[in-house]
C-alpha cells in the first residue's frame, strides 16, 4: 500500500467544487429532516425508562406493543436486543415519575405476556431535568473543543490555518448530524462520545496535512499555493490510507459483530473516518487556499501565485522604450577655400 501511493501525484484540489456539491447534497436534505422531525434522543436526554426484557420464547415486538398499548402506554420504543428473545422497551415519561413508568411497564407485560413468561434483566431511569443538563453539557463540550482548537492552531501555525481547520471540523459535525438523521440513530451519550472522538480524529488528520503545507511553503518559495497543497496531500497520502484503512476495518468489525449498545457508536465512527478524511483534503485545503488568496500570510506572500497547476503564466510585457528627444542641430563645418 505504501509503494502504491509513495509517488502519488493526484490533483485533489481540482475536484473541490464537486466535493462542495456532494457535501451540500448530504447536508441540506439531512437538515431539512432534522428541522421537521428532530433527532431521536435517548432517554438520557429526554427522560424516561429503559427496561431490558428476556422472554422464555421469542414473542416478537408486536405482541409486546399490544400489551403496552392495552395498558395505556403509548409511543413506547420496542427493539429486539441481542438474541431473538431479548427486547428493550423505552417508555417516555408522561405525567408520572420514572418509578411509576417502570412499574406500569412491568404490570403491562405481566398482564399481556404472563408473569412467568418474561424476566426483567435491567432497568434504567433518567429524569428530564438530567436529560436537559446532558444536552447542555454535550453542546458545551463541542463548543469548547472548537475554541481550544482555534487557539492552538493560531499559536502553532497562523490564524488562517486555524480558521480553515475549524470550518472543516464544522463541516464534519454537520455531515455527521445529517448521517444520524438519515439512519434515525438514537442519540445517546455513546453517540455524543463518537462525535467528540470524530472531532479529534478529523483535526489530527487536518493538522498533519497543514504541517506539511507549512514546510513546503518554506521549502518551495517560488511554487504556487495550488501546487503546494496538492503536493502536501500526496505526500501524506500513504499515512492517511494506512491509518484510516486500519481504523475503519476496526469500526466495521464493531458494526457487524458488536451488540446493539455499541452499534450506533461504531456506525458514527465509521462515517466519521470517511468524512474526516474527506474534509481534510477537499474542504480544509481549498478553504486555506481561498483565505491565503484573500489575506496572504507570511509564508504565502511574495512571488507565489494561486493559479492551478499546469496553467500557463502570462508573459511579462516589455516596457516601451521612450523616444529620444531631438537634440540641437550640429554646427556645420566650414568648407576650405581654394
Amino acid at each position: 500500500m505504501i509503494r502504491l501511493f509513495a509517488n502519488a501525484n493526484y490533483d485533489f484540489i481540482k475536484w473541490r467544487r464537486w466535493a462542495y456539491g456532494l457535501t451540500a447534497a448530504l447536508i441540506v436534505p439531512g437538515f431539512a429532516l432534522f428541522l421537521v422531525h428532530g433527532l431521536n434522543y435517548s432517554i438520557e436526554f429526554t427522560g424516561g425508562t429503559l427496561i431490558q426484557v428476556q422472554t422464555t420464547t421469542p414473542v416478537g415486538t408486536g405482541k409486546i406493543r399490544t400489551a403496552l398499548d392495552a395498558a395505556g402506554i403509548r409511543d413506547a420504543e420496542i427493539q429486539q436486543f441481542g438474541g431473538a428473545n431479548e427486547y428493550v422497551v423505552r417508555a417516555r415519561i408522561g405525567a408520572g415519575t420514572t418509578q411509576a413508568t417502570a412499574a406500569a411497564v412491568d404490570s403491562a407485560l405481566a398482564h399481556g405476556l404472563g408473569a412467568a413468561q418474561y424476566r426483567i434483566v435491567r432497568t434504567e431511569a433518567v429524569g428530564p431535568k438530567v436529560g436537559r443538563e446532558l444536552q447542555g453539557k454535550a453542546f458545551l463540550a463541542i463548543f469548547f473543543s472548537f475554541i481550544v482548537t482555534l487557539v492552538y492552531l493560531w499559536y502553532r501555525f497562523e490564524w488562517r490555518f486555524g480558521l480553515a481547520a475549524v470550518l472543516a471540523t464544522l463541516h464534519d459535525i454537520l455531515t455527521t448530524i445529517a448521517f444520524i438523521r438519515y439512519l434515525n440513530l438514537e442519540v445517546s451519550l455513546v453517540v455524543v462520545g463518537a462525535v467528540l472522538t470524530m472531532i479529534g480524529y478529523s483535526l489530527n488528520d487536518t493538522i498533519i496535512i497543514f504541517d506539511r503545507v507549512r514546510e513546503n511553503l518554506r521549502k518551495f518559495r517560488r511554487q504556487n499555493l495550488y501546487e503546494i497543497l496538492n503536493l502536501s496531500i500526496n505526500e501524506t497520502l500513504p499515512r492517511s490510507v494506512l491509518t484510516h484503512g486500519t481504523t475503519m476495518a476496526t469500526t466495521l468489525a464493531l458494526v457487524l459483530l458488536a451488540g446493539e449498545v455499541l452499534r450506533p457508536f461504531a456506525l458514527v465512527m465509521t462515517f466519521a473516518i470517511f468524512t474526516g478524511t474527506f474534509s481534510s483534503i477537499y474542504i480544509a485545503a481549498p478553504i486555506l487556499m481561498y483565505i491565503e488568496k484573500r489575506w496572504p500570510g507570511e509564508d504565502a506572500r511574495g512571488a507565489r501565485t494561486f493559479r492551478p497547476a499546469g496553467a500557463v503564466a502570462p508573459e511579462p510585457r516589455a516596457a516601451p522604450v521612450p523616444p529620444v528627444p531631438p537634440g540641437p542641430p550640429a554646427p556645420s563645418r566650414p568648407q576650405p577655400t581654394r
